[in-house]
């Protein structure tokens, strides 16, 4: 892989906007596709857990393309020694900066004893973080709930984040939630508890000295761009997710740089490269075309963008061209009425 030099995403000031790890979801087609709207924002993998890396097919969780930078592998584990490995893996593959999770609910993640159950264990999850640190010389940062259950007390989530800065780790990326760990599913732990955006506030006051990133309800780069006066940084994700031209504003609004793409279609063409690329790889259409699918929301054609980017009669024969015949569905409208 062409990797240039990594880049400290602190120093460079992408944790300004981020976008968040999805499980699922932000996989190195979909990073790929965001970076032709934003080339500056911070783009995470969606988490790898330490058992996929150690024991598993390594490049198919580790690979992706050099036009993504900055980007960083968001690790899901509780073993210090098995991190400090896997964080060492992402430094050898390029990337800019390694992120532990400590704020997914889900009872699979549960199970493994990571994720939000973490913040119980603060002591652990700084020895985590100290082995990471040991082993890699790029940035380690924490991504987090701001309590578990029904501790609703800053306190917890105050003594968290000052126990595992001991570890060495300067970002804390914090979703402004408490993540339940019993009796709601992982969407509803995104919606049910409430936001507190005081807390991240008062993290920052607390710890000024370190990087304090706020993710949780967010919705448009302009609503987020209002908390950098007290924050370091903000974190869509959903939002960016289905309405991926969002991202269009982001190096306007908050690196003063002049935006990759001007217009929806000046994506298409790269996207098709891409795509190409992919096929004659041994990759499938689909596992590209799945991440555009919000790219023309609200425009004329939409509907008939998505429904052939979704045809799996179509997407069988794994011919790039079906992304152009697709955007020409939604170019004939707009050319009509201009």
């Amino acid at each position: 892989m062409d990797d240039p030099k990594p880049l400290d995403p602190a120093q460079d000031g992408a944790h300004r906007f981020s976008v968040a790890p999805m499980l699922d979801w932000t996989d190195r087609h979909c990073r790929f596709f965001h970076r032709q709207l934003t080339g500056r924002a911070l783009l995470y993998t969606e988490m790898v857990t330490t058992g996929a890396l150690l024991h598993g097919d390594q490049p198919r969780h580790l690979d992706f393309d050099a036009a993504e930078h900055p980007v960083a592998l968001q690790l899901g584990g509780s073993e210090p020694a098995d991190l400090a490995r896997c964080a060492r893996l992402g430094e050898q593959w390029g990337y800019d900066e390694i992120n532990l999770n400590c704020g997914c609910p889900s009872e699979r993640v549960q199970r493994g004893a990571f994720g939000a159950c973490l913040m119980a264990e603060p002591a652990l999850v700084r020895d985590c973080v100290r082995a990471m640190c040991d082993a890699v010389a790029i940035p380690v940062s924490v991504k987090h709930r701001i309590g578990i259950d029904r501790v609703e007390d800053y306190g917890f989530v105050r003594d968290f984040v000052g126990t595992v800065a001991e570890g060495g780790a300067r970002t804390f990326i914090v979703h402004a939630r408490n993540a339940w760990l019993a009796g709601l599913s992982p969407k509803e732990n995104r919606e049910i508890p409430p936001l507190r955006y005081e807390f991240a506030t008062a993290l920052k006051r607390d710890f000024p000295h370190l990087c304090i990133v706020l993710n949780g309800g967010l919705h448009t780069p302009g609503e987020a761009l209002a908390h950098l006066g007290q924050l370091d940084g903000v974190m869509l994700g959903r939002a960016a997710y289905h309405e991926p031209w969002l991202l269009a504003g982001v190096d306007p609004l908050f690196f003063g740089a002049p935006a990759p793409a001007t217009d929806r279609f000046d994506v298409i063409d790269p996207m098709i490269a891409y795509a190409r690329r992919h096929v004659a790889s041994g990759g499938r259409l689909r596992e590209v075309t799945r991440h555009l699918l919000g790219l023309f929301n609200g425009l004329p054609g939409a509907r008939r963008w998505r429904q052939l980017l979704s045809d799996a009669r179509r997407l069988a024969a794994d011919d790039p061209a079906l992304i152009a015949e697709a955007a020409d569905c939604v170019a004939s409208p707009r050319l009509a009425t201009s």
